[in-house]
């Protein structure tokens, strides 16, 4: 039986009231799992985790380090990547403790962080043999390899070939528009961090990208602010076809759904990371570098890849989950987004306002 506590801690109203004398942001119900440590004979420390991974998903993970550390308790703070952002922010700002380590998919709001002045330079034993682009300053390491993909489903393609590069998948939406009318998704850009991120990455590598997002519209796609609901609806049919969909869940669902097809487009296909840092304030700064050397490592990478499902970034893990294994399959067309202080741009409201009202105006079209 797993050893740990959930608590569920409602402090929205809290959170409320408090602002009427400093104003703060004010977040959802939060969940966290807080695991003793293994061995409570001796002195025993805890180590705080902002983490945007669904606990479930991280079990394996913090199983491993707790064994591996039997005197360290673990506080697993399960949230999404904005308030990740702002606690840590907010809690630095007011002098407090905050997370030990900060683990967000969100590679933008990690480097902001970094950049300001909230993260800690480290020297991880791990660090040194993976790719310089998926690191920064020695503040914010890259730690996963996952791809956003096409999905479809395939018996809504029995007898033909699903779109593989985007101008096959803009002429296919045209060609099919009254067929797929209302049966395509994918993220709601103005409400879901990752999909902003995913269109900048559009935006910087494909001119004509604007027509395909003409074409979505005219096919009256419909938007989300998670893949899971996306990648539910193409896995039973209700949709056709999924764009921008992250690789990772997408592959889980697949492994117990037989009519989900996913495609990394041939053209070019964008890859993120998911990425950790050690931020300024935090209480116990080694354990939260002793956890981020963790997921470094080839013990951590080979965890990730195997029990988690998300891809491994580390060059000597093997297998099929690994960028090891994407590199050799799909080569150049792979395009990882660099860690660093291009991340940043769209999150000046000028700028993200330009590119979501060019958004919005290609989708008009429906």
């Amino acid at each position: 039986m797993t050893h740990f506590t959930i608590c569920r801690i409602a402090f929205a109203a809290a959170l409320v009231l408090s602002a009427l004398v400093t104003p703060q942001t004010v977040f959802a119900a939060e969940v966290t799992r807080v695991y003793p440590a293994l061995d409570e004979t001796g002195p025993t420390r805890t180590l705080k985790i902002y983490s945007s991974l669904d606990a479930d998903i991280a079990e394996p993970l913090l199983q491993a380090f707790r064994k591996g550390h039997p005197g360290i308790a673990i506080d697993y703070w399960e949230l999404q990547t904005q308030e990740i952002y702002a606690k840590v922010l907010e809690e630095t700002d007011r002098g407090e403790e905050t997370a030990d380590i900060a683990f967000s998919s969100a590679m933008d709001l990690q480097v902001k962080l970094a950049n300001d002045g909230y993260a800690q330079p480290l020297e991880l034993a791990s660090a040194g043999v993976m790719p310089s682009w998926s690191q920064w300053r020695d503040a914010v390491f890259g730690v996963t390899f996952e791809p956003a993909v096409i999905i479809y489903n395939k018996t809504a393609f029995e007898g033909r070939e699903p779109p593989r590069t985007r101008a096959d998948l803009a002429q296919y939406l045209k060609a099919n528009e009254a067929e797929l009318y209302g049966r395509v998704g994918t993220y709601d850009v103005e409400r879901a961090g990752l999909g902003l991120f995913f269109l900048a990455r559009d935006s910087e590598h494909n001119r004509k990208i604007w027509s395909l997002f003409s074409a979505l519209g005219a096919t009256g796609v419909k938007l989300y602010s998670n893949s899971s609901a996306i990648v539910e609806r193409v896995a039973d049919g209700r949709f056709a076809l999924g764009y921008n969909i992250l690789g990772s869940y997408a592959a889980g669902w697949a492994r117990s759904a037989p009519d989900l097809g996913i495609v990394l487009p041939e053209d070019y296909t964008v890859v993120m990371t998911r990425t950790g840092l050690v931020p300024r304030n935090a209480a116990s700064p080694d354990l939260g570098a002793a956890f981020l050397d963790f997921l470094l490592s080839i013990g951590g990478q080979r965890l990730i890849a195997e029990e988690t499902g998300l891809p491994a970034l580390h060059p000597a893990v093997e297998g099929e989950n690994t960028a090891s294994y994407m590199h050799r399959t799909y080569g150049a067309r792979l395009r990882p987004v660099p860690v660093g202080p291009a991340l940043v741009v769209y999150l000046d409201q000028v700028k993200r306002q330009r590119l979501l009202d060019r958004w919005n105006d290609a989708l008009r079209v429906q």
